[in-house]
């Protein structure tokens, strides 16, 4: 069952559109003040309106930021914190598939800038106000997609070959690897990390990227359930009292479930951890691209 969110301040990215503004109208239609982050004005403006009206509720805020720019994302956790006292649940669901490869201001890889690095590091600002206002949820949107993902180091920002799957499937991974490293470093803390996949939504994802993938996805589409279904899990597990002191753990359809092997490789999570610290510009150097 999912506790009434009165009082509670949640921030969820990419929630312009998709599940992602589904989650932010479940969780303001449980109480809570829902802040979305978007970055397309027009589109995020909208959806923050359309949330108040179908939610009855007044306390829903807009921030913008282009996820895949790490100035971007540390201007978001700034103005976020300018803004709020405390920051009860955040949802780290911004995300996309690119077929061609693309790199962003900082020299990543669009994939990796945005569906991982802008998770890693959007959490790392923000984690001082979730630590203090404990009990505090982290839920981090991965997919099954991890299953079939490996972290090629030799090969990360897809500047030897490159492939949309592959770079989705890669970051996904991430996601989850990230999700179980977070979650045992903060174990003393009143702070859980989970994460989920949310089924075969469709959504915008990849619809504007041209090719083979595009016609898949539009093919696949009468397969797939909605956006508001694809949420359950993402408002599920920031606001169930069933999953209250729960952490590190993968869900699926609102349960627990097994994520691949591959993400339980300690050794592996922590590599992750690491480069992702230099990538973020707080370990020895950056890497590399």
């Amino acid at each position: 069952m999912s506790q009434n969110m009165q009082g509670k301040i949640c921030l969820i990215t990419g929630a312009s559109l998709g599940i992602g503004k589904e989650t932010a109208l479940g969780l303001a239609r449980r109480g809570a003040q829902v802040v979305i982050a978007g970055r397309d004005a027009d589109r995020t403006r909208a959806a923050t309106d359309w949330i108040g009206r179908e939610a009855g509720a007044k306390q829903v805020a807009f921030l913008l930021a282009d996820l895949s720019s790490q100035a971007d994302v540390r201007r978001l956790a700034r103005e976020f914190k300018d803004k709020y006292s405390r920051l009860d649940v955040l949802v780290n669901n911004a995300g996309a598939i690119f077929t061609r490869r693309e790199t962003t201001a900082d020299g990543f890889e669009r994939t990796w800038a945005l569906n991982h690095l802008s998770y890693f590091l959007l959490t790392q600002e923000l984690l001082g106000l979730l630590k203090a206002s404990a009990p505090a949820r982290i839920v981090n949107v991965a997919s099954t997609m991890h299953t079939g993902g490996v972290i090629d180091f030799d090969n990360l920002q897809g500047e030897k070959s490159y492939g949309g799957i592959r770079a989705y499937s890669q970051s996904k991974l991430a996601n989850v690897l990230f999700t179980y490293a977070l979650a045992r470093r903060l174990e003393a803390t009143q702070i859980t990390a989970n994460c989920l996949h949310p089924g075969g939504v469709a959504t915008g994802l990849g619809q504007k990227t041209p090719g083979a993938l595009k016609l898949l996805l539009r093919l696949a589409r009468p397969f797939l359930t909605t956006a508001e279904q694809g949420a359950t899990t993402s408002i599920y597990l920031a606001s169930s009292a069933d999953v209250e002191g729960a952490s590190g753990m993968y869900f699926a359809k609102c349960k627990p479930a097994h994520s691949s092997t591959a993400s339980h490789d300690g050794a592996l999570q922590e590599r992750l951890w690491e480069l992702s610290l230099r990538q973020i510009g707080q370990g020895k150097a950056a890497d590399p691209v």
